[in-house]
């Protein structure tokens, strides 16, 4: 009867913990982008980085530069996938493009990782996103501007995208 009470009182402890807290079970984040180009510029850019980084030339030696898949991609959404070099990691990355102004770009940036309950990611999640964006070049176009935080950007503030 003892173990039965025990069950039970771990269980909705358990339960009650979880669903108190609301986080996902998954690393992930979230970036706002703004560019002072035509959002087709920016869908061009993000697109044929992607594409570059299909292979593993990228990070042979360091870094996370590869092994980029494009899933889908219309002018205003883009849909991809990383793996990382060591195959540990996936993440599924979303780039949602949309035309603020005559020649402003916002871009909101997604990538959730696959892993479950990995809630420390050492800020794989948001370099997996950034690297495509100054790989692409995008970083030093007119009007460039990221908004993002800890909040929803699981370990923004202390990522290295040289290594990951």
């Amino acid at each position: 009867m003892q173990t039965r009470i025990l069950l039970l009182t771990l269980t909705l402890i358990l339960g009650i913990n979880m669903k108190a807290t609301g986080e996902p079970l998954h690393a992930q984040c979230k970036v706002i982008w703004l560019f002072g180009i035509p959002c087709q510029d920016v869908y061009v850019s993000l697109v044929n980085q992607i594409k570059a980084w299909r292979g593993m030339s990228g990070c042979i030696t360091v870094g996370q530069r590869c092994l980029y898949e494009l899933v889908s991609a219309t002018p205003v959404n883009i849909v991809a996938k990383h793996t990382s070099r060591q195959w540990t990691s996936k993440e599924d990355l979303n780039f949602h493009l949309v035309a603020t102004e005559e020649s402003v770009c916002r871009v909101m940036g997604f990538s959730i990782s696959k892993a479950w309950a990995k809630l420390e990611d050492n800020g794989i999640t948001y370099c997996t996103l950034y690297n495509l964006i100054e790989g692409s070049g995008l970083v030093d176009a007119a009007g460039y501007k990221q908004y993002t935080n800890e909040w929803i950007c699981l370990d923004y503030s202390t990522a290295n995208c040289t290594i990951y």
